[in-house]
């Protein structure tokens, strides 16, 4: 089948469209015809070798942790699913025709590939550190890097739970950021100023730092002083300044709620989903720099 490949760890230049044998799903799996494929930070740490203490990558990789596609296998002791589900969640080697998958939920109808595949890892991500904050009405949220997949999520989630929420991103970004519900400012120097003037009472009360673009300090500053309520998915200054840092979320059934619940948000319009652009197969390395870059304004996808 067809696949973007990697042979070793490096830039994205490593990165290669070419052909692999095709996998088959062993119990409890199922395998996906792969309609849409997220591009996550994820990736390119793994493609780097950065990741290689938590899970380790045997050569040819195929790259790719989270699928949109049609199920055309099912593993022994599968009862959800039957071929022909459309499905979305996590997945391995998704940046292929085929991938399989042990942790999905049915598709809804009126949702596009490419719109729910922007769904699992970001959502993911910004319900468990909105919980991990404890972010509840009334609180003043600061969304560091509120224009990408996960922190255009993080915001919607916060205003809808009632918060306040103050979004940094490039002023090319402010006017979707403010669609979304949060009041932008311009990330760089100055920035703990204009966030505190667009606080109401100047007052911060929790720090969601997305961009990992070396914010944690500012975000202790906002937080007076203290790293109480300031989480970073992105910072790996974060142990040494004491901040939380949230690689991780909730076990596969509480994952597979949570996904199911934003799933439904976004088919009846309430959780805006952005595509920042798509790539084929062969564009793999082009997305995976556009990631790491981290000025994509919303989801980078892989269509096969």
């Amino acid at each position: 089948m067809k696949a973007t490949v990697f042979e070793e760890f490096g830039g994205p230049e490593v990165l290669r469209a070419g052909e692999v044998p095709e996998p088959h799903p062993g119990p409890g799996q199922v395998r996906i015809a792969v309609r849409a494929a997220g591009v996550n930070p994820m990736d390119w740490k793994i493609r780097h070798g950065w990741m290689e203490q938590m899970m380790h990558t045997s050569f040819p990789a195929v790259p790719g942790v989270e699928a949109a596609g049609v199920v055309d296998e099912v593993g022994e002791g599968v009862t959800d699913f039957a071929v022909g589900d459309e499905v979305v969640g996590w997945a391995t080697g998704a940046y292929a025709q085929y991938a399989l998958m042990t942790n999905a939920v049915p598709k809804p109808a009126g949702l596009g590939w490419q719109e729910a595949v922007a769904v699992p890892v970001a959502g993911e991500t910004a319900r468990h550190v909105l919980e991990l904050l404890g972010v509840t009405s009334g609180d003043t949220l600061v969304v560091l890097g509120a224009a990408g997949a996960v922190g255009s999520v993080a915001v919607q989630l916060a205003v809808a739970l009632g918060a306040t929420v103050v979004g940094t991103a490039s002023p090319a970004n402010h006017d979707f950021v403010r669609e979304l519900g949060a009041t932008p400012v311009a990330y760089g120097e100055g920035q703990v100023d204009r966030i505190r003037a667009a606080a109401p009472s100047q007052i911060v009360d929790a720090v969601f730092d997305t961009a990992g673009k070396g914010d944690l300090p500012d975000a202790i500053d906002l937080r007076g002083g203290t790293t109480d309520r300031v989480v970073t998915i992105a910072d790996m200054d974060a142990e040494k300044l004491g901040v939380t840092f949230s690689a991780g979320g909730a076990p596969q059934e509480e994952q597979r709620a949570h996904l199911a619940a934003n799933l439904a948000l976004a088919a009846e319009g309430g959780l805006r989903l952005r595509v920042a652009r798509t790539f084929g197969l062969d564009g793999a390395a082009d997305a995976q720099r556009e990631s790491e870059a981290g000025h994509a304004r919303g989801k980078l996808v892989i269509v096969p």
